[in-house]
């Protein structure tokens, strides 16, 4: 039997919380730490023998799978679940705390803009060192360059320094030098979610083409339209474990169902780990909230849908209002409300909190589960955004008639309102 291209065995990673890495980049702060170490030593002895409040914090936890060359696979998983640490240790960025990992190929990786990219070269010489770093010959990179450049987009800026570039140019023209130097596995992280629409379709594709080619392509994504079109199998990773292992779709299920809370329908929002640092700066999400009538955990159809978002001001915001989006299992966007668009915004004082409510009376939906984003604005700039915060259940019987209403296959997800006649 072929022998798997990523064998991942009771693979864990921890990190202590509260310290610092104190790795020495030069011989005098060698001799300082050293000197300073006793000092430590009594300050620690002085608290009781602590370290200062370190604690230890499981990032992985005993995972283990293995992936079969040619197999493409996604991990999902909520924000702080392990995707990206697993990714990083696959890449040999960071080494496990304990397990073992065999791959068995060469590997291409997209962790992060920028990533094996040298800011003072230019997109010309990026392009050569990073084939290098993959394990290129230059006789190789010089028969692809064309292809590259093409796929990138960047031709006018390929004799810039890519400290000049875009977050968006970048992650083209790393992903172009990834996804065409034919490596046996390509590992792309959330990366690609900094590019337009059009592009992202465009590396979706390029993927495809990676993958029926018989390479090895391991998918990380908050995208579930990208991961079920791209991925047959799902991995879904849940606070550092494997919590589930098999068919795409089924791992969707897992992954909306993990945004149901025991009961109530109820998110408490404020701690989750947001994608990018600036997010919740000046205002945090920090509940939201769903109504259905007589208390029940669920919608029906022809149900209006009812929630409420809290949200704290971390700094004055003149005119704060909330946006939400409503995606379908696969998290295609179904429809998007922004309360500044309809001249609904309030005033909030530092440190202070508002709750803004929204209904809609017809909401159209067909049967099934949904998730929900929601976001902060100010003024319409974007301040917190916590995507697919919360999922809700759409049960297929009739507000009014209480009848089953189960909607045909493939009718899709809405049920516009319409009226037929016979011409």
């Amino acid at each position: 039997m072929t022998e798997p291209a990523i064998q991942v065995e009771h693979l864990s990673k921890a990190y202590t919380l509260g310290v610092r890495d104190r790795g020495y980049t030069t011989l005098r702060e060698a001799l300082t730490s050293t000197l300073a170490a006793p000092v430590r030593r009594l300050a620690s002895l002085a608290r009781g023998g602590l370290d200062g409040g370190s604690q230890p914090f499981l990032a992985l936890d005993d995972v283990s799978f293995e992936i079969a060359p040619g197999e493409s696979v996604g991990i999902i998983g909520r924000n702080g679940a392990g995707k990206s640490t697993i990714l990083k240790m696959l890449s040999r960025i960071t080494e496990p705390s304990s397990g073992t990992i065999a791959i068995r190929g060469r590997v291409a990786s997209l962790l992060e803009v920028g990533t094996g990219f040298h800011p003072e070269l230019t997109g010309r010489e990026n392009v050569y060192l990073n084939g290098s770093l993959l394990g290129m010959r230059r006789a190789e990179i010089a028969r692809k360059f064309d292809e590259i450049v093409a796929f990138s987009e960047v031709e006018a800026f390929l004799d810039t320094p890519v400290k000049r570039y875009s977050s968006g140019m970048y992650v083209r023209l790393a992903f172009a030098v990834a996804a065409h130097l034919e490596p046996e596995i390509l590992i792309v992280d959330e990366v690609l979610a900094v590019g337009d629409a059009a592009f992202q379709q465009k590396c979706l594709g390029k993927m495809q083409d990676v993958g029926r080619g018989g390479r090895t392509v391991l998918f990380v994504s908050h995208n579930m339209a990208a991961i079920t079109r791209l991925c047959p199998r799902t991995l879904l990773l849940r606070h550092g474990r494997l919590a589930f292992d098999g068919p795409a779709l089924e791992g969707v299920h897992a992954y909306l169902a993990d945004g149901v809370a025991p009961g109530g329908l109820e998110w408490e929002l404020a701690s989750v780990a947001r994608r990018l640092d600036a997010y919740g700066e000046r205002a945090r999400v920090r509940a939201l909230t769903l109504e259905p009538l007589d208390g029940r955990r669920s919608f029906r159809v022809g149900e209006p849908l009812r929630l409420r978002v809290t949200f704290d001001a971390r700094a004055a915001l003149p005119s704060a209002g909330i946006g939400i989006g409503i995606d379908d299992l696969y998290g295609n966007r179904l429809a998007t409300f922004n309360s500044h668009e309809r001249g609904v915004v309030t005033a909030v004082d530092r440190d202070a909190s508002a709750t803004i409510a929204l209904a809609v009376p017809c909401p159209s939906l067909h049967a099934g589960r949904y998730s929900l984003s929601c976001a902060v604005t100010d003024g319409g700039q974007l301040l917190d955004f916590v995507p697919q915060a919360a999922s809700f259940e759409i049960e297929p019987i009739d507000l009014e008639t209480g009848q089953h209403v189960e909607p045909s296959p493939g009718a899709g997800p809405m049920a516009l309102p319409c009226v037929w006649t016979v011409a």
